[in-house]
């Protein structure tokens, strides 16, 4: 649109540069420093998303609104739990980033917010109480390295991982801190024939209750070579792709989930009303189409249709039996791994 910022020249010039480390300012529209911006020109967004992603988005979101935002990056689980601690007191206004599941369980800590874009999101994706709002949907999958790795031998699903041969040999992240990972044992468990505590002790002796640093780490072991398979999301596998990393990707054979993430606002945020425009801004066209052509993600609108067949079967993802079961699972996964067991 004529007089329009293109969001595409905002990614390519200045995505990755536009921030620095945890907890600083995404960058001042207005040229000034944070200490001289209005308290009503500010936001404080906490992101489980990489810098990769946030950066573009929240650089054009100040652009175009004036408002100065500080950026608070984690884990999705320990960002939710600190938003929980610190209450009405805290100085987070947004989550943006991690599995919608984990905001059902954390969903007292948000406020009901309609999105002004809510017609135009996919119908499974509308609640009826609105405490959040989806960002992209995100299909599992595997990966291997595929020079160490030939694709005749490398696993076809989630249950091939437990025949003995990748014993020590797979990356995944700590689901206590990653809300990817979460997804990813909510997933095998409903989707292997298997009893839930079968599942997560036969994936706690292929890791030999061994854990990734984070989510990002699962990307480089594999391409390095130090493991041969990792647990992933589609959109971070593509991206290792077109940078050259020796990984190649499985869809599961049992089929896949493909959670959402989402975005919601803060109960007793003070800049209630700036939070709401950055959730309306993240489901906006422009955005979205960001997400599906840039950051390899898939779209929640019905109105934007993706460039390329979509691969992989996708199952039907229980979020209600996820929302009442993640903490449990969590707790019996960190028995696991800690060697203490996982209860029955």
């Amino acid at each position: 649109m004529k007089g329009k910022r293109n969001l595409w020249a905002v990614f390519l010039g200045i995505a990755v540069a536009a921030m620095s480390a945890a907890g600083c300012g995404a960058g001042e529209s207005s040229g000034q420093g944070p200490e001289k911006v209005s308290e009503e020109k500010r936001l404080t967004v906490y992101t489980s998303h990489k810098q990769e992603v946030y950066a573009p988005i929240i650089k054009e979101f100040e652009e175009r609104t004036g408002i100065w935002v500080e950026v608070v990056p984690g884990g999705t689980t320990e960002l939710l739990e600190r938003i929980r601690e610190e209450g009405e007191k805290g100085s987070c206004d947004v989550m943006f980033g991690g599995g919608v599941e984990s905001y059902e369980v954390f969903k007292d800590c948000f406020v009901s917010y309609e999105s002004t874009q809510s017609d135009h999101i996919e119908s499974i994706y509308r609640t009826e109480d609105h405490v959040w709002t989806p960002f992209t949907e995100l299909p599992i999958v595997l990966i291997y390295n595929n020079k160490l790795v030939d694709a005749a031998s490398a696993p076809r699903g989630f249950e091939d991982l437990f025949d003995g041969n990748w014993d020590g040999k797979v990356s995944f992240a700590d689901p206590g801190r990653s809300g990817s990972s979460c997804t990813m044992l909510e997933t095998m468990i409903q989707v292997l024939p298997m009893r839930e505590n079968e599942v997560l002790e036969q994936f706690a002796r292929v890791l030999g209750r061994r854990m990734a640093a984070g989510s990002g780490a699962v990307l480089d072991e594999v391409s390095e070579g130090t493991y041969l398979v990792g647990l992933t999301l589609e959109e971070t596998a593509k991206k290792y792709i077109d940078r050259g990393a020796a990984i190649s990707i499985v869809y599961p054979r049992e089929g896949t989930s493909a959670v959402a993430d989402g975005c919601a606002v803060i109960r007793g945020t003070e800049h209630e009303e700036n939070a709401k425009l950055f959730v309306d801004f993240i489901v906006s066209p422009d955005v979205q189409r960001l997400a599906v052509e840039k950051l390899y993600r898939r779209t929640v609108r019905d109105d934007i249709t993706p460039d390329q067949k979509e691969e992989g079967s996708i199952m039907d993802f229980d979020l209600g039996w996820a929302v009442k079961n993640q903490k449990s699972i969590l707790e019996r996964w960190a028995a696991l791994m800690a060697g203490n067991g996982g209860g029955s």
